[in-house]
């Protein structure tokens, strides 16, 4: 089963360094060779973001996150999983995850038989 993992950090204190993203090499790294890895990616700043809404019929834009929150979404993987405890494993391994939660959900798949 496919899941994504959300992964939340404080932009403002979290650890840019080397050291930090050789951790999360390294991370990708083991998620690759054990087979689950589908994707994975880290985002630019929330300055960057625009939110979009429709209002009206019409489109209205926000410069930023839709919500001011002491974590911001930084990344994600999709993996592939034999199931939730897995998931959540890699999860739980995720250099990150002493410092910000990360969110493991399930991706529904519209071609399975329901």
């Amino acid at each position: 089963m496919r899941y994504i993992l959300l992964i939340y950090d404080n932009e403002a204190t979290a650890p840019q360094d080397e050291g930090e993203m050789k951790k999360w090499f390294d991370y990708t790294d083991e998620l690759r060779a054990s087979g689950c890895y589908v994707a994975g990616e880290a985002l630019h700043p929330v300055a960057t973001a625009t939110t979009v809404r429709v209002k009206n019929g019409k489109r209205v834009t926000t410069d930023g996150p839709f919500a001011e929150t002491k974590e911001q979404l930084g990344g994600f993987y999709v993996v592939d999983c034999k199931d939730l405890d897995e998931a959540l494993k890699w999860a739980e391994k995720m250099p990150s995850a002493g410092r910000g939660p990360v969110e493991v959900r399930p991706i529904v798949d519209f071609g399975a038989e329901q």
